[in-house]
């Protein structure tokens, strides 16, 4: 791997390593509802478990990218920014926000075409 690769797939990774954070710890802090948009502290609170489920899965995503710069495994980078491109994707159509797409699925664009 190279370089640039490893820095980017490293940036992809931190990036979802802080939305665990937020999703599983800081959902119904002020922090948290300000930056998912949140109704109130109340609506919050009733989804702190879905949004920490949210949270696991996006751990799931920087573990799988850590992973593969570790062990320079060029297979499971592209499995893995592949699937945060899609997760980008599909958050930002099914929020209606396209926030999403630009912050979680064009660094893992860049990324997998430096990748391949």
């Amino acid at each position: 791997m190279k370089t640039l690769q490893i820095i980017l797939m490293l940036l992809v990774a931190v990036e979802h390593l802080y939305f665990l954070v937020l999703e599983m710890f800081l959902w119904t802090t002020p922090k948290g509802i300000k930056t998912f948009g949140l109704k109130s502290k109340e609506f919050a609170d009733e989804t702190k478990t879905l949004a920490a489920n949210q949270g696991l899965y996006n751990g799931f995503l920087a573990a799988g990218l850590i992973y593969s710069i570790i062990y320079k495994d060029i297979r499971t980078s592209i499995f893995f920014l592949s699937c945060v491109i899609i997760a980008g994707i599909y958050g930002a159509y099914s929020t209606k926000k396209m926030k999403l797409f630009y912050f979680q699925s064009v660094p893992a664009i860049i990324t997998l075409i430096l990748t391949l």
